[in-house]
């Protein structure tokens, strides 16, 4: 017996050295070949993504932008009890392993055994920092994964946790943990999460708060405090109790902390509440000029937005919207977005479709000096809806196209008391066709000014007037006022045809503020790296493209608009400011407009359906959208300086002109009859006195 205890003892030394072999070199060579392993060394430089933050042009916060949404702050700022909240529960041999537990492992195998399934892990702290870190290359375990592929990834995750323990002190791998640690509402680490859930800095939790936090990573989503608060206290409780056991937390003080009831904020601090179309929209520009880096490197982006405006549009266009579903202009034969909600609630509608069938609107509000957006509202609801109707829609601007028929007109030469038909036409189409235009109310008024043509929206003589000018002459001048949708050179083009973007036609309408001069819009002011360093810094190019002579007819002319013509709703709601601007309806009904503005502010306002539809009968932009416009113009000078008016340039004369006739009358024709008015031309270009006076 004792001759076969020997070679048996051999045989078994042997087997296991040749297995401990074995499993090094497996270990040491083939676990990690290729990159299925990531470099430890990439956390020589490592920062955990952060996103970008976006503030006001006052310095005010507005959102974070990004997949993570992370507040990066050092080890040495976090409070004792918040890294003790962690350790202990998540890890608590965590400064006297070297990246595996091997006593949890051996705890966890003999849990797993007896409850014949996978109720206990065994990650240490610096195993999970790896997964979180890498978790393309370690990828968290699933359901459908098999045995092997979970324990291949296991065993990969304790290697790389040994690397980094061997290359960095605990200090930094717990200071990149608490950091990087997912802990659910779309928070990584410590500080996002103290944020978003008790809108505070992790510096000021309180050891009932810190325990809520170290109760997330086991299951952020059903430990959520704010779905599932009863489940959530009572994991916080059972965190309590493990710092009590581990001597962090005095009897009296656990006690304390698990009666503390649990307070989460309603609101949330970088949740997109504010802004939600302008957020998106300034995402997709950063994402196009940096790329990931916008979102991941922690970018401090100041905008253009001015959230004082920000919230007068939003509420002004609301309650149009609104007062137009309520029957406040008439029946509105559709479904409103109350009704929409309602019906959604019921699980009749898709709230999440892509086209929504209650009336929608957008809102844009430009500093015309800078370029810069004050305000922009693309639709009702961003929940609902994403689509951002202000910068990515394309709709027809009716009779809001008409300024640019006049103004290539004035350019030419023309004055506004040029006399322009009010009369049928018959245009031939290039099929052989007869297209025959109307006047919204189907009357015509024969003989009238350019002036009166465009203050009552008149359609034939806007057709009639770019005809003659050119109709590519119109499209060339629309495209120098900043508009680069395809305007295809038809006379329909004078009716509003093609179809602009919201954001460009009412940043167009700034350069009639400037008196001639473009300026791009721009949502960005300035943006900054977490260091200070200024990437871009945004300087206002302004582009002369209408002489100021021209443009300050142009703006005197648009000022009839609201004065006596399709705009008058502007005066009687009480807006008194000097303001210029144009409605704007479609046929059939499907699109109203107002564009307006004062020397410093540009706004418009746009409303209609996702899927062209009339509004409701006779729909006008005057009716519909002028109020919302007047609204918001009314709260906004409430609270700033009045707005000045255009000093008329020295190349413009002032001359008494016969309005039916545009003639010029002699010096001693009284200036007081209901047909005399006092026009203004282009030096040079004044009518000869006709040597008549009319009488009224």
């Amino acid at each position: 017996m004792r001759r076969l205890i020997r070679p048996l003892l051999l045989s078994l030394g042997v087997g296991a050295l040749v297995v401990g072999v074995s499993g090094l070199v497996w270990w040491n060579v083939f676990l990690c070949r290729g990159d299925v392993c990531p470099s430890v060394a990439q956390f020589d430089e490592y920062e955990p993504a952060q996103p970008a933050r976006l503030y006001a042009v006052d310095g005010r916060f507005i959102a974070e932008v990004g997949l993570e949404r992370r507040s990066l702050v050092r080890l040495a700022d976090i409070p004792a009890h918040v890294v003790q909240a962690f350790v202990l529960t998540e890890d608590k041999r965590f400064y006297r392993h070297d990246g595996i537990d091997y006593r949890r492992i051996f705890g966890a195998v003999w849990s797993n055994v007896q409850a014949r399934g996978l109720s206990e892990g065994f990650s240490t702290i610096t195993m999970q920092l790896a997964r979180n870190v890498f978790p393309e290359q370690l990828p968290s375990r699933t359901r459908v994964s098999g045995v092997r592929d979970n324990l291949l990834r296991k065993f990969r995750e304790m290697k790389v946790a040994r690397q980094l323990e061997a290359r960095f002190p605990k200090e930094r791998i717990l200071e990149l943990y608490l950091n990087q640690i997912p802990l659910g509402a779309g928070a990584y680490g410590v500080e996002s999460a103290a944020q978003r859930y008790f809108g505070k800095a992790v510096t000021e939790l309180n050891v009932a708060e810190a325990a809520m936090l170290a109760a997330l990573p086991k299951a952020p989503a059903r430990y959520n405090p704010r779905r599932f608060p009863d489940r959530a206290i009572q994991r916080r409780n059972s965190v309590l109790e493990l710092m009590r056991r581990g001597g962090a937390l005095a009897d009296a003080d656990a006690s304390t902390a698990k009666a503390y009831p649990l307070r989460i904020v309603r609101t949330v601090r970088g949740g997109g509440d504010v802004a939600p179309y302008f957020v998106e929209w300034v995402r997709r520009i950063l994402a196009e000029r940096y790329g990931t880096r916008a979102t991941r490197q922690g970018f401090r982006v100041i905008t253009s937005l001015d959230l004082d405006l920000q919230g007068a549009a939003e509420r002004a266009i609301d309650r149009q919207l609104r007062a137009v579903e309520a029957g406040v202009h008439g029946p509105y034969p559709h479904l409103t977005y109350e009704g929409y909600l309602a019906r959604a609630a019921g699980g009749i509608d898709d709230p999440a479709s892509a086209d929504s069938p209650y009336l929608q609107g957008a809102f844009v509000a430009i500093d015309p000096r800078t370029g810069g957006i004050r305000a922009l509202v693309g639709g009702r609801d961003y929940d609902d809806s994403k689509f951002d109707r202000a910068t990515q829609a394309l709709r027809q601007p009716g009779s809001t196209f008409k300024p640019f028929v006049y103004a290539a007109a004035v350019q030419a030469g023309r004055s506004p008391s040029a006399v322009v038909d009010d009369s049928p036409i018959e245009v031939s189409q290039a099929d052989g066709s007869l297209w025959s235009p109307k006047n919204f109310d189907n009357t015509y008024e024969g003989e009238m000014s350019m002036r009166r043509a465009l203050f009552m929206s008149r359609n034939l003589p806007a057709v009639k007037t770019a005809m003659e000018v050119g109709e590519g002459a119109v499209a060339d001048l629309a495209h120098t006022f900043g508009l680069t949708t395809e305007i295809p050179p038809y006379p329909s083009i004078a009716l509003g045809t093609a179809e602009v973007q919201p954001l460009e036609l009412i940043a167009a309408y700034a350069t009639f503020a400037n008196l001639g001069w473009r300026v791009a819009p721009n949502p960005l002011v300035r943006v900054e790296t977490t260091d200070g360093r200024v990437l871009e810094e945004a300087k206002a190019e302004r582009i002369q493209v209408l002489t100021p002579e021209a443009a300050w007819l142009m703006v005197d002319m648009m000022k009839d608009v609201v004065s006596r013509g399709s705009g008058t709703a502007i005066r009687r709601l009480g807006f008194q400011l000097p303001t210029a601007g144009k409605t704007g309806t479609t046929s059939n009904y499907s699109d109203v407009w107002y564009v307006g503005y004062t020397s410093d502010l540009v706004a418009g306002v746009w409303m209609g359906f996702d899927r062209r539809r009339r509004i409701k009968d006779n729909a006008q932009g005057g009716q519909l959208a002028a109020p919302a416009w007047a609204a918001f113009m009314r709260e906004v000078y409430a609270r700033r300086p009045a707005s000045a008016d255009w000093a008329r340039p020295i190349g413009v004369s002032a001359i008494p002109v016969d309005e039916r006739t545009g003639q010029r009358l002699p010096a001693t024709c009284p200036v007081d009859g209901d047909s005399v008015r006092v026009e203004y031309f282009l030096a040079g270009t004044e009518p000869a006195p006709s040597g008549i006076c009319r009488t009224p």
